[in-house]
């Protein structure tokens, strides 16, 4: 992507001849007159703010005062009905369509390449019903997670997804659309897990629902055809989710290995015994150095954490379990109290103070593997970013930190500290870095994304990953999308077919 089109965030706007500025005045009288004319704008600031998220690219372009790709209206609906009415309009004008929740995403999602109209769902945030006899929760896809959360605590009930933007506006409906993770999955499931059912909308502005529930033999599952299709579908407005109750007990584990390999071992004996830890994170040594420098462990090496949630008997019985499994391994208990510190602190890693940002070009570039690739997937991409971009400086860090039965996820991180001053450079050598990082993991087992989605920013890898799959996938969108004006080019689906014009 080249900063220069779209909005820039002092406000300066594109110029548009008079045949543009009527166009767009008319379409925003006709969505106005589906959602109040208050909630449709064509503010540069709102738009800009719309079209940001957390990624890199974002951040960058932000710090430097360059422009990002933005909508040409925002609209901010109120209920699954204006959702129709929006779609219906973008349907009849061609206009492309970009949905957004809290702008917590990582991968360019809410980039408005192509202009068109932002659908703010953030006002989109009730509690529908709450069935505590099947422990069922149903809202609008725009809740912030962290509020939910809250509102079910006092049931004494989880909705046990706690990523890593919990509190920094992430809501339910964008967790869906990326597949999104949080930091108990291991036992309760990452959000497409907990799913039970959607509704959306999709072109020409019709509503769709899955079945109430996600488990049957009555053919094939859209329920998770929409779940990780990041808006290019149709827009998620309402989610059935499973919920649980509060835990009774929480125990805390600690362990040292002596290199990671062990470590993994570790990690893969207690998961393929089929026990369940709510949280198992196993640190590298530079991301455990990284971790300690934010939080007081007093640990350092390859760190090992386990978090055990259940009642008082179930948690004794798995605490004693994983310690064999551990003392089998050479691990060193370290007690409860880097376990608990990290639990405290577990969202600090990802407050403002500590998260990278520019100048630093960085990335997560996160993958899962079965259990037998993971120690060559992590060498592998160590490699491809320390020894091919050595020039640079460029460091790796990695935990493993969301177990499946079968394999595991690493969350990894490139960095290099000293950037080129240049922003073509800077946002070539970015993109050259996730080419490398992906490249190994493609090649080693592994895959583009394990959680955070793919956006625009990955896009360019769904072929090399699916291969003749992904055809299928696109007449699936072509089909759902004939003029292609769902989140243009995400997913790697390419521009729209409307021919609008910025």
């Amino acid at each position: 992507m080249k900063p220069g089109s779209g909005t820039s965030r002092s406000g300066t706007s594109p110029q548009r001849g008079p045949t543009r500025s009527y166009l767009l005045g008319q379409l925003a009288r006709d969505l106005g007159a589906v959602v109040g004319r208050d909630h449709v704008s064509a503010d540069p600031v709102a738009l800009a703010e719309q079209s940001a998220d957390w990624s890199w690219m974002a951040q960058f372009l932000r710090s430097r005062d360059l422009p990002l790709p933005t909508a040409d209206l925002v609209v901010r609906p109120d209920s699954t009905s204006e959702v129709e009415g929006i779609v219906r309009i973008a349907s009849e004008y061609r206009a492309p369509v970009v949905p957004r929740g809290g702008g917590s995403g990582t991968q360019g999602g809410t980039f408005a390449l192509h202009g068109g109209i932002a659908v703010d769902l953030t006002r989109m945030n009730r509690i529908v019903d709450v069935d505590e006899t099947s422990l069922v929760v149903t809202v609008q896809a725009g809740i912030d997670g962290s509020v939910l959360e809250s509102e079910l605590n006092t049931l004494g009930l989880t909705l046990a997804h706690y990523p890593g933007s919990h509190h920094f506006g992430a809501t339910i409906g964008g967790s869906l659309a990326a597949r999104g993770s949080g930091v108990v999955s291991t036992k309760y499931g990452k959000a497409e897990d907990m799913a039970l059912q959607l509704e959306a909308v999709v072109p020409p502005g019709r509503r769709v629902s899955t079945l109430p529930i996600p488990n049957h033999a009555a053919g094939p599952d859209l329920l998770q055809t929409f779940i990780g299709s990041e808006g290019t579908l149709g827009i998620i407005t309402e989610a059935t989710m499973r919920l649980d109750p509060l835990p009774e007990a929480r125990r805390f584990l600690s362990f040292t290995f002596a290199d990671i390999d062990t470590g993994i071992e570790a990690g893969r004996r207690i998961m393929t015994s089929r026990i369940v830890p709510a949280v198992m994170r196993l640190y590298d040594e530079a991301d455990s150095a990284r971790l300690t420098s934010m939080l007081d462990l007093g640990a350092s090496g390859v760190l090992l954490i386990i978090v055990l949630d259940g009642t008082d008997a179930s948690t004794a019985l798995e605490q004693r379990a994983i310690e064999a499994v551990c003392d089998g391994k050479g691990g060193v208990g370290l007690g409860s109290g880097p376990a608990e510190t990290w639990w405290d602190g577990k969202y600090e890693p990802f407050s403002k103070h500590n998260a990278p940002a520019p100048p630093t070009v960085f990335g997560t570039t996160d993958t899962c593997a079965r259990f037998v690739d993971l120690q060559g997937l992590y060498r592998a991409k160590k490699r491809a970013i320390e020894e091919g971009f050595a020039e640079y400086g460029a460091r790796y860090t990695a935990h493993f930190s969301h177990w499946y039965p079968w394999g595991a996820m690493i969350y990894d991180r490139f960095y290099v500290d000293g950037g080129p001053d240049d922003p073509d450079e800077a946002l070539a050598l970015h993109d050259r870095l996730w080419d490398a990082a992906v490249t190994a993991s493609l090649a080693n087992g592994g895959i583009i994304n394990d959680h955070h989605g793919v956006g625009l920013k990955l896009g360019r890898f769904m072929r090399p990953q699916y291969g003749e799959a992904f055809d299928l996938m696109v007449a699936i969108k072509n089909a759902w999308d004939p003029d292609g004006i769902m989140n243009p080019g995400k997913l790697g689906f390419g521009a729209p077919r409307s021919g609008w014009q910025r």
